[in-house]
């Protein structure tokens, strides 16, 4: 029996019942919560840093990245204002090249790296290695072997042949790397699936109900070229609330007063990682980093109380929350298509190969006409790009005038985070150029791939890099 069914000219009859909330009022006005701290409309453009996004494109070309520059400074500032007796790095993997690795030197975070790829983004940056932290769930051997060889400030350790691996490579090297056991807390963060990481039933850490977690303690103690300095901790991203951190610094101060009662030690250091979320729509309400601070300082400082142990150092690892909301991905429209009683398809120039957060795991964001202001009414739009998916949208449901059209400009905002590191070659589409821009001024910090880039790794193209080996 057929188990297929016509779709007819369209998925459905009526609107779903998640239909998205009504149009604002104005859809030229730029939400500050959601939008980077200098943008705003001049003479109805939508400019950032001063820069005016129709000489961006005619500049750079799009899809472009923009990211106002002084958002992120500022950004990075307040965090380590606001932990000022403790660490803040900031987690690449959000976002890095080595024009933001300078930023964030400048500014005085530290910086997590999760790969050797990253790990040598920042030492071309000049940033110092001890105030880089390693991380990764299955670090090669000659990852950890640069890492030891530089001196980077932490290894956080994620699995028993890991604890091993480093502990050979030490003592082969002759050095005493200082080293964190990753815990995962059995915390379930409010958030999606993909990125809630410290429940049990993931790939990170090592499960603090099982007795792994204090197995990794004591066989890290007895390796003496290794140097326990303390635990880390992660349970998710985009996360708006602390009650998820209070049940972890719960379930960690337990282990370490197992660890002081097994084996007379009092770890030094506590990293509760990042994950503080940003808002991306209408609504959402991220805590300021000052309020994240003291809550979580708070935190622990009751639980250590209540165990009579020492407070130790705090780290944490914003990324998203420094670098996101300072971000936003210029697009032209190429074709405006109406499907009738439901919805306005508006297809760009880029997609899923520059932004997979809304196919991989539904993220939401926002957008609007950039180019130019418009009074024409509402039309219910859905974002999307030039790729051979169904599934490629950048936003599934906003807003745009009615009147919105091809070669028109469109931004969409707080994509500073998670779209360019994220992004793909998919349908071989080069990845699109990163622009920062500050005071009226644009430069570009990432320059935009080309066809020929493409080409150079097909081995079945002569390129003149080629021929110049061969000669």
């Amino acid at each position: 029996m057929s188990r297929v069914h016509p779709a007819g000219p369209r998925h459905a009859d009526v609107l779903p019942e998640d239909h998205p909330a009504g149009p604002a009022d104005d859809l030229n006005a730029l939400d500050p919560a959601i939008w980077p701290r200098s943008a705003k409309r001049d003479g109805g453009v939508l400019t950032v840093g001063g820069v005016d996004v129709r000489d961006l494109a005619k500049k750079y070309g799009t899809p472009l990245y923009v990211y106002d520059e002084e958002d992120v400074r500022s950004r990075a500032r307040e965090y380590a204002a606001a932990f000022h007796d403790g660490d803040v790095h900031y987690a690449g993997k959000a976002f890095l090249c080595t024009t933001v690795a300078r930023w964030l030197d400048e500014e005085g975070l530290g910086l997590d790296v999760c790969s050797g790829g990253e790990l040598a983004i920042a030492l071309a940056a000049g940033f110092p290695a001890e105030r880089v932290t390693l991380h990764g769930s299955n670090k090669a051997p000659w990852e950890i072997e640069k890492a030891l060889d530089v001196g980077v400030g932490r290894i956080v350790l994620d699995s028993f042949e890991e604890i091993a691996r480093v502990g050979y490579l030490a003592k082969e090297k002759g050095v005493r790397p200082k080293v964190m056991v990753r815990v995962t807390t059995g915390v379930e963060a409010h958030t999606h699936e993909f990125i809630a990481t410290a429940h049990d039933d993931q790939k990170f850490g090592f499960s603090r109900s099982s007795g792994a977690a204090l197995e990794a303690v004591r066989r890290v103690l007895e390796l003496k070229q290794l140097e326990l300095v303390g635990l880390h901790s992660h349970i998710g991203s985009q996360i708006f609330d602390v009650d998820g951190f209070e049940v972890a610094a719960h379930r960690l101060a337990e282990l370490l007063v197992a660890i002081r009662d097994e084996h007379g030690v009092e770890l030094p250091e506590l990293d509760l990682g990042g994950g503080y979320g940003i808002a991306y729509v209408p609504g959402e309400e991220p805590h300021d980093p000052k309020s994240i601070a003291d809550g979580l300082r708070d935190i622990v400082a009751r639980e250590c109380r209540a165990y009579e142990l020492a407070m130790p150092r705090l780290t944490v690892e914003p990324g998203r929350a420094i670098i996101g909301p300072g971000g936003v991905t210029i697009y032209e429209v190429g074709t405006v298509k109406d499907v009738e009683g439901l919805r306005t398809y508006v297809s760009v120039d880029g997609g899923m190969s520059d932004n997979l957060r809304t196919a991989l795991y539904g993220a939401e964001y926002t957008g609007a006409l950039a180019s130019r202001s418009s009074d024409a009414s509402p039309m219910l739009s859905r974002l999307v790009g030039k790729h051979c998916e169904s599934g490629d949208i950048v936003v599934r449901d906003l807003w745009f005038p009615a009147d919105l059209a091809a070669g028109d400009l469109v931004a969409v905002a707080a994509t500073g985070a998670y779209c360019r590191s994220m992004a793909s070659n998919y349908n071989h589409v080069p990845k699109p150029a990163v622009v920062a821009v500050r005071d009226g001024g644009s430069r570009v910090i990432v320059r935009r791939e080309s066809a020929a880039d493409l080409l150079r790794l097909d081995a079945g193209v002569e390129t003149d890099l080629d021929a110049e080996v061969e000669a």
